[in-house]
């Protein structure tokens, strides 16, 4: 059965006249968008626009004193450090980096990146036993750990100390207080009494965190710099989708600036000339769209070592081979998750009706492409959707959720059943016997049931500003470009504008899923894409008028630059 997902539209409130007015150089329209993020006082606004907001002290991290002196400790006795992460994107360049970082301040330091089909995510105790076998001394967790608590007691009952960097969400006891592992010191800006004042950094901005403290106190031991491992920041933060508000924007503005001046990774350098990206327009979509799926397919697929391994090499020839290796792998994966979300999408259309929440589980399924499965199902029924690959005996799987329905603590409702889990709100993964697949799928029915309390559940497009084209110029979408890098809680900004004459329409690409569109709105033709919209045939059946949601953008075809509207939805206009 085919279900229908609705969407409202949600203009945001206006700003005041009284707001407006404070703002006397910068145009309205930029002011309601920034007024839309919460950013409203004046200084906020200049600091923005300036791009110039200054960096937290880290040492107002929680912790991170303690850090800093347990890794000179370990530098001075030549003791032995692993610096233990994660295979996506953010766990990746969290091990580059530090591993950089320890290396240039002479410590004998190596990485360790589990396998994520042997071994899942995060600490396990086999591993642990290794490297205590290795002779390690030191465990730095990166973009894990966080709730490692039995690992990590095993660790130490193994004569090993550790250090845990984590940006996950912790776990709480009965009466509501963080369970911090029992690690020397832990990196986690989410803990209750941190004081940092930004809590919402990756794996990798926690760990640039602690390259600012250890260079600040190290600085005639090296000549590295910040800027020698920004361009992992950027890699790292915008793949991992954490807000790109505050010091995350910051850094990813900073860190997109180096790469296209010219990175000096030999890695990063191969993966611009294999992807064709052009210096100077590599943004935070190129790094999401390119560059972070060709890493990501590593750990997904393979081992994350060979992206792990392309950011770190210092051969070039090696870097090109590495390079085009990633781009093979991610065109496996990516014709993986089409045959997989099929499968997937045709178990949901089998129901009578859309249920609460979905948990698919199959033995085919990769561990490697569940995250992304699941991704594609909450976006297009919109349902917390928990997709699983199941072996003999476990199901392991991740989880995607919606705002209305924190999926990490409805799984700390579960605990009881799983083996191993952790996330944020909307994303998560885990770890459970077969047998008890049942009881977890009822009880998190049952839960999203009770969440959503019986109302229908639906999309919400949050428009920035109802428009009239006629004001849209090139100096406009300059501005708006200004407040790039845009993503998650950043988002390229969307406006709404009405009665809009269909001249011209027409499907584009690849199995002809996308809408090109030529639009009047009474004065001017206007070009629109739709990607992912050619089903929406009812919209365009009155040939009269339509309403769309769209951002605004240049698009450039044999050197000329027009501005294009790309389109999010379409409804029919509404006739008075």
């Amino acid at each position: 059965m085919q279900f229908a997902i609705s969407t409202q539209w949600k203009v945001c409130t206006r700003a005041s006249q009284e707001h407006f007015a404070q703002f006397s150089g910068v145009s309205p329209l930029i002011v309601q968008i920034l007024y839309n993020r919460n950013i409203q006082h004046v200084t906020e606004v200049t600091e923005f626009l300036d791009g110039k907001a200054s960096l937290h002290d880290p040492f107002l991290m929680k912790g991170m004193t303690s850090a800093v002196q347990h890794i000179q400790h370990a530098i001075t006795n030549k003791e032995t450090i692993v610096v233990y992460g994660d295979y996506d994107v953010d766990g990746v360049t969290s091990t580059v980096l530090t591993v950089q970082v320890l290396q240039a301040l002479g410590a004998d330091v190596k990485p360790y990146i589990p396998n994520r089909f042997e071994e899942g995510y995060g600490l396990n105790k086999e591993a642990i036993a290794e490297l205590a076998q290795r002779g390690t001394n030191l465990i730095i967790t990166v973009d894990c750990g966080i709730r490692s608590h039995d690992e990590i007691a095993y660790g130490n009952s193994l004569g090993m100390k550790f250090i845990v960097t984590d940006h996950h969400t912790l776990a709480k006891d009965t009466m509501g207080h963080d369970i911090v592992p029992p690690a020397l010191t832990v990196l986690n800006p989410k803990q209750a009494d941190c004081e940092y004042p930004f809590e919402e950094l990756c794996g990798v901005g926690i760990c640039f965190k602690l390259t600012q403290a250890l260079l600040s106190e190290c600085e005639s031991v090296t000549d590295l710099q910040e800027e020698d491992v920004i361009d992992l920041v950027a890699l790292g933060t915008v793949a991992d989708i954490v807000p790109l508000l505050g010091e995350n924007r910051t850094l990813v503005k900073k860190g997109l600036a180096y790469i296209n001046k010219q990175p000096k990774r030999l890695g990063l350098q191969a993966m611009i000339e294999q992807t064709g990206s052009e210096l100077g327009r590599i943004g935070s979509d190129t790094i999401g769209f390119v560059f972070g799926p060709r890493l990501n397919a590593a750990g997904r697929l393979k081992h994350a070592r060979f992206a792990y391994a392309l950011l770190f090499t210092k051969d070039k020839e090696k870097a090109k081979k590495l390079a085009l290796a990633l781009n093979q792998i991610n065109v496996e994966r990516q014709a993986m998750t089409r045959q997989f979300v099929e499968m997937a999408r045709n178990e949901v259309l089998a129901g009578e009706e859309l249920a609460p929440l979905y948990l698919i589980c199959r033995p085919e399924f990769s561990k490697g492409v569940v995250g992304l499965v699941s991704s594609r199902l909450t976006e297009e029924f919109y349902r917390p959707t928990l997709v699983a690959q199941q072996d003999e005996t476990h199901t392991t799987g991740s989880a995607r959720s919606i705002p209305e329905f924190h999926i990490t603590q409805a799984l700390d409702q579960c605990a009881d059943l799983l083996e191993r889990y952790g996330g944020h709100a909307t994303a998560a993964g885990f770890t459970i016997e077969n047998s008890k697949l049942p009881d977890l799928r009822n009880r998190l029915v049952e839960l999203a049931r009770e969440s959503f309390g019986g109302e229908p559940l639906q999309k919400t497009l949050l428009i920035d500003a109802e428009v009239n084209l006629r004001g849209v110029s090139y100096q406009l979408v300059d501005e708006i470009n200004g407040l790039n890098p845009f993503g998650h809680k950043n988002q390229s900004p969307l406006f709404l504008t009405r009665n809009l004459v269909v001249q011209d329409k027409r499907t584009v690409g690849k199995n002809n899923t996308h809408l090109k569109l030529r639009l009047f709105d009474g004065k001017r033709s206007w070009d629109a894409i739709g990607f992912r919209l050619a089903n929406h045939e009812t919209a365009l059946a009155n040939p009269d008028k339509i309403d769309v949601v769209y951002s605004l953008e240049f698009n450039t075809w044999n050197d000329l630059t027009r501005i294009q509207l790309n389109l999010r939805d379409i409804k029919p206009s509404v006739v008075d």
